[in-house]
């Protein structure tokens, strides 16, 4: 590739100038390929059907007059998110016998997925409310199926030095999928059917379909478990001879909880307040989308002058402060700038929280167990988004909103302090 000259003083090319340009066009190819492209469309179709059961469902049910405590309830089909390295060893043990082991998994997942989407979508909430519940934990199920093998297809595909990049394009990929659901699907039911907005949504699974039909099955470089014992037994047996493996797994589980506790039940929160679907759609959902981007972006930058020690106690502190800004709002009560300004701060701090914390779980994960390793770590992760969140319906009935959201500030203390036995906060400049 002729590459264009800059010319120093004496008329010859300039060597410090040549070698910028030269690593400029490096970072480039780096940015612009087929790796990222693909980290990209399939970080969406993962993050699409996340909130499907969530925001979406909740709306839907919240408009059918079911009570709010069966809402928060509601919550509990998302077990298979928190249960998924249960199955994780199968999908890398097996392969099919088309498009290799993990593009042959992701596209069974994948097509059964699209079409939970649009049963759950053909379900009547206030008459058969099992069926909607099955439905839903089906989408779940395939949706938690899908994110497996990604996952692992993602660590298998990028090159080591474009990890970081990589997963910065799933996460934008992710976060427009869960963008194209909630505040999409929020807006669109204002106009139609819930019915007709989740049959729209199951195809939008295509362009995933599509990305898993045009990309290559990534290379087996550290082999594939040779028996199913082999692929259960030994990514266990390395993560737990490390020390500190049961505080850092503790750690994942709490370090996020009062976030996500205060996040189940925002929807009808929202709703009760006065806020209309669209307003949640518009203010929640495609504003708070940007502050979010920033919080990422300005996360990522401060894990690498800070490390991520530090960063997980910063923005830890943060995002507890943040969650306390919805009991300010609940006090306030029907304001738009108020409830953009709790929603900017609340998702610049995620966006800072869920930077540092992928990052923290990918640099605790060996890369040869990093599909069960990563589930595992990912599943406990879910915990508090589906078994602590089920309650939350209950809680906030009970004790008001007010209160409720300071006590999902209060709760993320634990989490924190968990930090000084593995990563204290002066062990890093």
């Amino acid at each position: 590739m002729l590459l264009p000259f800059v010319f120093d003083a004496r008329g010859s090319p300039g060597k410090a100038e040549f070698m910028t340009m030269i690593q400029k066009q490096s970072i480039l190819k780096s940015i612009f390929n087929r790796r990222m492209l693909s980290a990209f469309m399939m970080g969406f179709s993962c993050g699409l059907p996340l909130l499907l059961t969530l925001t979406l469902l909740q709306a839907w049910m919240k408009d059918e007059g079911i009570d709010l405590a069966m809402i928060g309830l509601i919550n509990i089909v998302g077990l298979p998110y928190t249960l998924k390295f249960l199955w994780a060893p199968l999908l890398d043990r097996y392969s099919f016998p088309f498009l290799g082991r993990r593009r042959g998994w992701m596209l069974m997942a994948q097509v059964f997925l699209m079409m939970a989407i649009f049963g759950l979508g053909m379900t009547h909430p206030a008459n058969h409310p099992l069926v909607l519940g099955i439905c839903a934990f089906l989408v779940t199920f395939f949706s938690a199926s899908q994110d497996i093998v990604v996952d692992a297809y993602r660590r298998e595909d990028l090159l080591d030095q474009e990890l970081g990049i990589g997963s910065s394009f799933y996460t934008y990929g992710y976060r427009i999928g869960m963008l194209l659901a909630s505040g999409g699907g929020l807006i669109l039911s204002d106009h139609i059917p819930f019915s007709a907005v989740y049959a729209i949504m199951a195809a939008c699974m295509l362009p995933g379909i599509i990305t898993t039909l045009l990309t290559p099955e990534p290379g087996a470089d550290f082999g594939i478990p040779g028996t199913l014992k082999e692929a259960v037994v030994e990514p266990l047996l390395e993560y737990f001879r490390r020390p500190n493996a049961l505080w850092i797994m503790a750690f994942i589980l709490f370090y996020k909880i009062g976030d996500t506790m205060a996040g189940a039940i925002t929807t009808p929160f929202y709703m009760e307040l006065g806020f209309s679907k669209s307003e949640i759609g518009t203010v929640v959902k495609l504003f708070g989308f940007w502050p979010l981007l920033l919080g990422l972006a300005a996360g990522g930058l401060l894990l690498l002058k800070l490390g991520i020690g530090r960063c997980l106690w910063i923005f830890g502190i943060l995002q507890a402060v943040s969650t306390a800004g919805f009991a300010v709002l609940a006090k306030i009560g029907y304001n738009v700038t108020a409830l953009s300004g709790v929603i900017a701060f609340e998702n610049f701090t995620g966006g800072m929280g869920t930077s540092a914390f992928v990052a923290f779980m990918a640099s605790i994960t060996h890369k040869k167990f990093t599909a069960t390793q990563y589930a595992l770590l990912s599943s406990l992760m879910g915990v508090p988004r589906v078994l602590v969140s089920a309650p939350t319906g209950f809680m906030a009935k009970q004790f008001g909103w007010g209160p409720f959201f300071i006590f999902c500030t209060l709760i993320a203390i634990p989490g924190l302090l968990m930090l000084i036995k593995f990563a204290p906060l002066k062990s890093e400049k």
